[in-house]
């Protein structure tokens, strides 16, 4: 018989769930929206950007906190050596993404922009995707 998850875990989870809504699908949503705001004014992709660094940031320290949490709710249980080298690939996709978008952010030419936004936007979905292989 199947029971429902625990007050904490729907807590957990669903924060962690919304805050990679934000931080995963806020990327591919900005990198849709660019072209478009280029052709408003030039400067409307950086005032974009500057906008949802105020919502994905805060999403990706969310997401750190959760996991840890997760980690924390979940690792006394398992012992797992796969599902420990799935999350250890999950945890280096994580950092990869976030030192990705932090390069991004600081790059001056247009092409390491773009490189360093894909390096982010790929390690996220590497995230997402261990992330889902994790939950069982």
């Amino acid at each position: 018989m199947n029971s429902l998850a625990s007050a904490s875990s729907v807590l957990r989870l669903g924060l962690h769930v919304l805050a990679a809504t934000v931080w995963v699908g806020g990327q591919f949503v900005m990198a849709g929206l660019v072209p478009a705001l280029r052709t408003l004014d030039p400067n409307a992709p950086r005032v974009a950007a500057q906008r949802f660094a105020r919502l994905s940031w805060p999403a990706f320290w969310l997401l750190i906190a959760t996991g840890v949490w997760s980690y924390a709710a979940v690792h006394g249980n398992t012992t797992s050596s796969a599902w420990n080298t799935a999350f250890a690939l999950k945890m280096g996709a994580v950092v990869l993404s976030g030192v990705g978008a932090f390069l991004h952010t600081r790059a001056t030419t247009p092409k390491s922009r773009g490189i360093w936004a894909g390096v982010s936007a790929l390690a996220s979905v590497g995230a997402l995707l261990l992330g889902v292989a994790l939950a069982g």
